[in-house]
């Protein structure tokens, strides 16, 4: 089973593609994951249409079976909630238009499935899916890998993984 990894932001999306081998519940394999980010000062309809592009490649070239993404849930800002909602809604277009079955996770969620606690901070979340998966292979310092968001997509596609989709 493939799965498309992906954590929506209004600028930068994270994305991850792995790789989990049937009936082997801990053999997960990475195959890519980084960030498409897009220019903030373009206007939401050219970074939406980047974004919807850079997905539908990556659909196109993993072929995953399933595509996880973080839940839009809780936001303090209104100014960020919409963009990243309209961010949401191109990548499940993109998903929907490849007839990919799509399956949600919220940040605890993916927290409680990588940590086993759901309010574990960033660098927690970073270094248990260091440990979960082998990422040693990569260049860390590639496609923007280091960043939050592409860590982020590999724990949404990782939850995916521990719930069998």
């Amino acid at each position: 089973m493939i799965i498309l990894g992906v954590d929506p932001g209004s600028v930068v999306v994270g994305y991850a593609i792995i790789k989990k081998e049937r009936g082997q519940e801990q053999c997960l394999k990475v195959i890519d994951f980084g960030c498409i980010i897009t220019d903030k000062l373009s206007t939401t309809g050219e970074r939406l249409k980047k974004i919807y592009k850079e997905i539908t490649k990556l659909i196109e070239k993993h072929k995953p079976n399933v595509m996880s993404i973080e839940s839009v849930f809780f936001f303090k800002n209104l100014k960020t909630v919409m963009p990243v909602s309209q961010t949401k809604g191109v990548i499940l277009l993109a998903a929907e238009e490849k007839k990919l079955p799509v399956c949600e996770f919220t940040p605890l969620q993916m927290k409680m499935a990588i940590a086993g606690y759901g309010r574990a901070e960033k660098k927690q979340i970073q270094q248990m899916i260091k440990k979960t998966i082998d990422i040693d292979n990569f260049d860390l310092t590639k496609n923007n890998r280091k960043k939050d968001d592409a860590f982020d997509a590999l724990g949404v596609a990782i939850c995916a993984a521990i719930k069998s989709y």
